[in-house]
Order: structure tokens, then C-alpha cells, then sequence
């Protein structure tokens, strides 16, 4: 590889040296004419630098280290070999690291370290209602059962007791009597003794219907579920049958 980069210099003027030996062969063939012959002392010049030609390719490598470029070629050939030098060292140590680390075995895998053990339960307390002991849903012994039931039937009796709300309505009635002689004081005394659950007796007024004649209107406050408005205008008429001719409502709204 050295040789070619030492004849470096020699191989760039290589078409120059191929036009010079051209000329030469020529002259000593005598095909030159008259104008060309005058050149003859370039001809002297042309085969002395074949000469040299000539020289340059039988130089040996170690003989061409004259000139400037052959020295930095050199140079570089020294740096080039230095550093593989090195990187063949470099290389060789890591190889000999592997091998040692695969003839050393594996080193052994740590120990595992044991679970701690499970926090212990704690204890129950005395003092906790019995019924923590009880299984509701774990099992179907009878006294499992009779529990069970027992519980359904107080929730029953509890939501049973458990206070409603309740519908009521307040009722303005006309109480009309036979004629104008009836005594209005009776029969609205007559009127408000009628008792029953959920009946409460409110305001009353006399109110003029014409001819002298006049009636009772009179408000109440029913509980819905408890009394019938019908039931009650028919209970007034029936008990005091000599006193009221009939009992209209007047008004009626929810409360």
C-alpha cells in the first residue's frame, strides 16, 4: 500500500510524461519534419526525464522518503498504525474482562427475606351486644331462623307505629231549619254535640236567607281517612230531624 502513495507525485504528471515519450519515439523514427528537428534539444530534455521516469519506478519504498509529501504520508502512516495499535490493546482487555467474569460464575441471588406475619386479630369486647355473634346470613339452623323472624316482625311493628300524614279538610256546611220559628240557639247546640274521631267543630254565624228565615253556617276540620262529609250531613239531619230541614256544603278544601 506504501508504494503507490510514495510515486504519488510521479503519477499526477503521468499524461505528460506519456506526450514527451510520444515525441521521442518519433525522433529517433525520423518522422519529424524540418520545424520539429529545431526542437531537438527539447528531444535531450524529454529523454532524460524518461530516464527519470524510469528511475522513479524502480525506486524501492524506503528510498522515496526525499520529498516533503512522502514525509506526511509517512506521518500519517505512523498515526494510522499507532492508534489500531491501541485499539488492539484496548480490545484484547476488554475480551480478557469477559472471559474472567464468565469463568467467575454468577454471583448467588440474594436471600428473600421472610413475610412478616399477619397482624394478630384483635380481641372482641365484652362488653359488645350479643347479637355481633350472631351469624344472620352464615347459616340456617333454627335459632338462625327464629332470629331472623323475630327481627322482621319488630321492624314490621316499629314502621307500623311510625306516624303517617295524615289528610284532612276543612268543610263550611249549611244548616238549614224548617222555618222561622225554629230556635237557631238549639240547634246549633244539637249540631256540635255530635262527637266522633277526627270531627272538629270550628266558627259559626247565622246567615239570612229570606222571609225571615235564616241558617247555621258552621266549619269543621275532618280527617279524610276517618270521616265521610255525606255520612256526617246525614247523621245532623237524622238526629235532630225536628230542628233541620237539610245540610248542604257550602265549601270544601284540603288542608
Amino acid at each position: 500500500m506504501a508504494n503507490p502513495l510514495a510515486l504519488e507525485n510521479v503519477w499526477l504528471q503521468q499524461q505528460k510524461f506519456e506526450d514527451a515519450n510520444s515525441l521521442y519515439i518519433r525522433l529517433q523514427s525520423g518522422t519529424l519534419n524540418s520545424s520539429q528537428q529545431a526542437s531537438s534539444s527539447l528531444a535531450g530534455e524529454i529523454a532524460q526525464v524518461r530516464q527519470d521516469i524510469q528511475k522513479a519506478l524502480n525506486k524501492q519504498p524506503g528510498s522515496a522518503g526525499g520529498s516533503g509529501g512522502d514525509a506526511s504520508v509517512y506521518s500519517r502512516l505512523d498515526a494510522l498504525e499507532k492508534e489500531n495499535r491501541e485499539l488492539r490493546k484496548i480490545t484484547d482487555e476488554l475480551r480478557a474482562l469477559i472471559l474472567n467474569a464468565q469463568s467467575s460464575g454468577s454471583a448467588p441471588a440474594p436471600a428473600q427475606s421472610k413475610p412478616a406475619p399477619p397482624p394478630a386479630a384483635a380481641p372482641a369486647d365484652a362488653d359488645d351486644d350479643d347479637d355481633d355473634d350472631v351469624d344472620l346470613f352464615g347459616s340456617d339452623d333454627e335459632d338462625t331462623i327464629a332470629l331472623k323472624d323475630k327481627r322482621l316482625k319488630e321492624y314490621a311493628e316499629k314502621k307500623a307505629k311510625k306516624p303517617g300524614v295524615i289528610a284532612k279538610s276543612n268543610v263550611v256546611l249549611d244548616v238549614k231549619p224548617w222555618d222561622d220559628e225554629t230556635d237557631m240557639a238549639e240547634m246549633e247546640k244539637r249540631v256540635r254535640a255530635i262527637e266522633q274521631d277526627g270531627l272538629l267543630w270550628g266558627a259559626s254565624k247565622l246567615t239570612e236567607v229570606g222571609y225571615g228565615i235564616k241558617k247555621l253556617t258552621i266549619m269543621c276540620v275532618v280527617e279524610d281517612d276517618k270521616v265521610g262529609i255525606d255520612d256526617l250531613s246525614e247523621k245532623i239531619t237524622d238526629e235532630n230531624e225536628d230542628l233541620v230541614q237539610s245540610v248542604d256544603v257550602a265549601a270544601f278544601n284540603k288542608i
